[in-house]
Parts: C-alpha cells; sequence; structure tokens
C-alpha cells in the first residue's frame, strides 16, 4: 500500500484528502491511501515519517511550510528561493522539499490571461506571497506588495488610497490572504473599492466560498475575478508528478 498524507494545523476542512481520494478513485489509483496528519509543529513530522516507513509523499499547509525546511535532506530550487515547502518526497530514505504553490497559481494564472502581462498588485506578504511573487517573476509580470505595514519593497493599503495612480497602473489584484475565507466571509482587504473598474482583475487565492467579498466587488464594476480552486488542483497535480516520478 502506497501511502500519502498532509500535515498542518488544524487539519478540519482538508481540500488535499478529498482531493486524492477522489482522484484515486476516478481514475482507478489502487493500492493508494491518503491520510491527516494534524501535528502540534512541525519536528513532529519526524515522528509521522519514522511511524509509517510506507510513506512517499507529504503535502504541508499551514502553519509549517516554512518550518519544515529545516528538517529536509534536500530543497528544490524554487522551495528553496521562496523559503517555503507545501510537497515533500521520501525516496531511498530522503526527503526532499519541493513548491508546487508557485506552479498551481503560475499555470493558472496563464491559462486566464493568455499572454497578457497587467501589472499586479500582490496583497499580503505571507508564504502564499512568496509563492505568488516567484511565479510572477518568471512569467516576468511586475508586481508590487501591499500589506498593512510598510517596508523596503511594500506600499500599505493607506499608500493605494491617497495614490489613485497605484489602481490605474496596476489592474492584476492578487489577494493571497485569508480575508474572505468561511467562515468569516465578510472579510475584504482594505483596498480602495471605488477605484475599481471593468479592466481590473482579481485572482483571489480563496476558494471557500467560491465568490468572495472582493470578488464581488470587482465584478460589481464590470471586472474580471477567479477564485484560488484551480490553483490548489494543479498544485495538487503537480505534486502527484513528483511523487510519482
Amino acid at each position: 500500500m502506497r501511502k500519502f498524507g498532509l500535515i498542518g494545523y488544524p487539519l478540519g476542512h482538508s481540500f488535499s484528502k478529498k482531493y486524492f481520494v477522489e482522484k484515486f478513485q476516478k481514475e482507478g489509483i489502487k493500492e493508494c491511501s491518503y491520510e491527516l496528519y494534524q501535528i502540534p509543529n512541525a519536528r513532529a513530522l519526524e515522528a509521522i515519517i519514522s511511524e509509517n516507513p510506507e510513506l512517499e509523499g507529504i503535502n504541508v499547509t499551514i502553519p509549517y511550510k516554512e518550518d519544515v525546511i529545516a528538517l529536509m535532506d534536500d530543497l528544490d530550487e524554487a522551495s528553496e528561493e521562496i523559503g517555503a515547502v507545501n510537497c515533500i518526497h521520501i525516496k531511498d530514505g530522503l526527503i526532499t522539499g519541493y513548491n508546487t504553490d508557485y506552479i498551481g497559481f503560475r499555470d493558472s494564472l496563464s491559462a486566464w490571461i493568455g499572454t497578457e502581462k497587467p501589472k499586479a498588485l500582490v496583497l499580503g506578504t505571507g508564504g502564499a506571497s512568496k509563492a505568488v511573487c516567484h511565479a510572477l517573476y518568471e512569467m516576468e509580470i511586475e508586481f508590487q506588495l501591499v500589506s498593512r505595514s510598510a517596508d523596503e519593497d511594500v506600499i500599505t493599503y493607506e499608500d493605494l488610497i491617497s495614490d489613485p495612480e497605484f489602481m490605474n497602473s496596476y489592474t492584476l489584484l492578487i489577494n493571497t490572504t485569508p480575508l474572505g475565507t468561511f467562515p468569516n466571509v465578510d472579510g475584504i482587504p482594505a483596498i480602495p473599492l471605488n477605484q475599481l473598474t471593468p479592466a481590473h482583475l482579481v485572482y483571489d487565492l480563496v476558494y471557500n466560498p467560491s465568490e468572495t467579498a472582493l470578488m464581488k466587488a470587482c465584478l460589481e464594476r464590470g471586472g474580471k475575478v477567479k477564485n484560488g480552486l484551480e490553483m490548489l488542483e494543479r498544485q495538487a497535480e503537480a505534486a502527484w508528478e513528483i511523487w510519482n516520478s
């Protein structure tokens, strides 16, 4: 029996288990299981691997994407540059970390916008934001980070309000924060909604609900929107390819 799984905390609403169990059934993949490992800290991964010698692959979700790096025997180039691991491959006793989040986002965004390269505002500076920025860099799309606090390369939401040129020039908005996620569906990044136009595109990494408050605000002003479900599906498929390589 080949075994795969997901580590994180909490794991009450796991996309990964549902996706892979359905994939195994739909594609007739036999002798495979997918388990949830809700662990109190990243170091507990060592015990999970030790107690489950048949484990071949592990997905990593919040809050351990950065913490597990220290436990890897090796890292792929993307996870090293991003500073986050969301996919682990265990083979011949070696534990290798990968980042498929950026692959899922990159391929999903590319399929949506085609050859266009609109300048992007990346809302949030957490682990998901790092994966998004890596993908944008690969796609040669200019971007600006936005957060509640300013930094050397980061502007604030107040800057967007005080200088309308940001919203005029950066027409692709990417929400990497958890704002708007179920059950807090009214949450929304503090962007100037009145500056949204039909030229704007909103890519919200949130997938539950399928239409967030931010997406609705953009649609009401004639823009186009996309949620994060396809990104999750594509990153899962990228993980499956790694585990079977």
